[in-house]
């Protein structure tokens, strides 16, 4: 394939599951598929009576997988049957020899089977995963693809988030999200291909770094080709010889050496500029795999206590968005859902999103990207600590990290969330070994975004202070935060939730964020067990309790940025800006007014 025939990766749709590694051709393996609940996680495919039918990539919990069963169910099985029309789709009719079955997500460990034959083994909920299978598939004729999936429900090692352990949600939980939910797809590629890229954007160096990894070592000779643009205009490109599985390239930007037009190519939520990319490999001078990526040119630092966005100070204005849906739990009701949902947090008039205990779909970081919303970067926190629980979560964080550090729209990474599955880091040397460990980790796979040890309370190595405080009284609100004698008195002592702010004692200075606080409720229909951190009698009082809390947080002298509970409705949850349909409580114009105003 060359570079030509590729997708624009600018005007995309949103429906392909990899946004920033796109080929011409692949297969959404979504829809009807035959389903069973197991009772072992040994069993073999043989026997399992598929006695349901499931609508993929739905969870089993929801209403829209067709199954809606929210009780307790550890092993879940799948089967369906693909031929040579979904492998046409996916390319193999213009002859690439390599046929790759991908997953987006299985909650929480996956086998699968092709043909009979066990293709692997993958463990972790949030992280893609793929087999290559050209050696088993039947071109011309039936094959069938079995999965099965485990998530001990009762298991509080595995990193669960929001997922609740009880069968009934309560508090702050939800019901569960099992097996597959998010899409399984073909691919078809040449026997060398392009495995991954990396984009690491320096904009004050005028440089882009790409790192290049292939699924295999080159045999024989063989050339990048890269190309990186603008709106049609060339910014830089370069050909170089690949000798080895991953290889790195510096690509110079001379435009950006120009001080008088150098931001008019950064990435800012005012101004979402990506740049559209192409990497091709070259054998003998003709094409062999090629594929279209996008990248954004933007700085993220700290300097004493101003959060910096290209180098200027930056308020980020945040809402913390569960991204669950009713009809579909964690799983988006569809593509376009993901797309509406950075629609309506910039509708809102915010200017960042707080993803909590989940790692999201890269569809929606494209959007992200494209339309101009900041991400706090969270994962599902495990709610014990262990030694398994630390490896399963230090894996899967690790390989969330790579998938998702070329997206410009990341600003934050948080590994950790208010001590959960670190109960006793205040005294417990082990857990805030394990606190700074993921943090230092982090940093080491990607040392050009802020790094938060455990968000609200209790840091340990975090490069902003981050503090959650549901103090319903704005005026209390904003006499706490409100000078920069009161924030000493509150970093020195134990923080609003009774905990110390920094496991160290008075944090050195560094920006501040009030990063939980509002948590108003109030429904206007009947909703079981229905819980805020505080609730309002009628919408007046709700619009009066919002607004008051936002200002008095929005206006404060000392904090670099806030981030608003809650985003929707969720559950029992009843604290959102918008209803669980995500229609708002308040006109949108009213609620922009206060969030976007300073």
């Amino acid at each position: 394939m060359t570079a030509d025939a590729l997708p624009d990766p600018l005007t995309q749709d949103g429906t392909y599951p990899r946004p920033q590694l796109l080929r011409r051709h692949w297969c959404d393996l979504g829809g009807e598929w035959e389903f069973a609940f197991g009772a072992s996680p040994d069993a073999s495919p043989d026997g399992i009576a598929f006695d349901r039918t499931i609508v993929v990539p739905y969870p089993p919990e929801s209403a829209l997988s067709g199954i809606g069963d929210t009780g307790y169910h550890p092993v879940v099985w799948y089967r369906r049957t693909f031929g040579a029309d979904e492998l046409a789709a996916a390319g193999l009719s213009e002859g690439s020899p390599q046929v790759r079955l991908h997953f987006g997500a299985v909650d929480h460990a996956a086998d699968v089977w092709l043909n009979g034959r066990f293709l692997g083994h993958h463990v972790g909920g949030q992280t893609p995963f793929h087999f290559d299978v050209r050696n088993i598939v039947d071109p011309d004729g039936l094959n069938e693809l079995v999965v099965r999936a485990v998530d001990d429900p009762l298991d509080v090692s595995i990193p669960r988030g929001k997922q609740d352990w009880r069968e009934t949600p309560h508090s702050i939980w939800y019901h569960r999200t099992t097996g597959i939910w998010q899409p399984v797809w073909l691919e078809c590629t040449p026997a060398l291909h392009i495995e991954s890229i990396a984009w690491l954007t320096e904009p004050d160096a005028a440089s882009v770094d790409l790192e290049l990894v292939l699924n295999a070592r080159p045999a024989a000779p063989v050339w990048a080709a890269v190309r990186i643009e603008h709106e049609g205009e060339l910014l830089a490109e370069a050909r170089y010889r690949v000798l080895d599985t991953t290889s790195h390239l510096r690509l110079a930007l001379s435009r950006q050496r120009n001080g008088q037009q150098y931001e008019e190519l950064l990435w800012s939520p005012e101004h979402p500029r990506l740049l559209s990319a192409t990497v091709a490999l070259e054998a003998d001078g003709e094409g062999d795999d090629a594929v279209a990526s996008y990248l954004g040119l933007r700085s993220v630092r700290t300097a004493g206590h101003s959060f910096l966005l290209n180098d200027r100070p930056f308020q980020l204005r945040a809402v913390l968005s569960q991204n669950y849906w009713p009809e579909s739990h964690l799983a988006a009701p569809s593509a376009a859902a993901l797309r509406r949902e950075v629609e309506l947090i910039l509708e809102l008039g915010f200017n960042a999103a707080r993803v909590h205990q989940k790692a999201e779909d890269p569809r929606f970081l494209y959007w992200a990207d494209r339309l101009g919303l900041l991400i706090w970067a969270e994962t599902a926190s495990a709610y014990e600590f262990s030694a398994r629980s630390v490896q399963l979560l230090t894996e899967e964080w690790m390989q969330l990290v790579r998938r998702d550090r070329s997206h410009p729209s990341i600003v934050v990474w948080v590994p950790l969330n208010e001590s959960w599955g670190v109960q006793h880091i205040s005294h417990d040397p082990q857990q805030r070994a394990y606190s700074r460990a993921l943090s230092e980790l982090t940093r080491a796979i990607d040392g050009t975004r802020p790094v938060i040890s455990n968000d609200g309370w209790e840091h340990t190595d975090s490069d902003l202070i981050t503090i959650h405080d549901y103090e319903s009284d704005p005026e209390l609100l904003g006499h706490r935060y409100g000078s920069s004698s009161a924030m000493d008195e509150l970093l020195a002592g134990p923080g609003p939730a009774g905990r110390r702010i920094s496991v160290h004692g008075a944090p050195s200075a560094r920006p501040i964020m009030l990063t939980e606080f509002g948590g108003v409720s109030w429904i206007d229909e009947d909703v079981a067990d229905a819980w805020g951190y505080s609730s309002a009698r009628d919408s007046e009082d709700f619009g009066v309790r919002v607004s008051g809390l936002i200002r008095a947080v929005r206006d404060s002298p000392v904090l670099a940025g806030f981030c608003y509970t809650q985003l929707a409705d969720t559950g029992q949850e009843t604290n959102g800006l918008l209803r669980a349909d995500r229609t708002p409580k308040l006109p949108f114009s009213v609620l922009r007014d206060v969030i976007g105003r300073r």
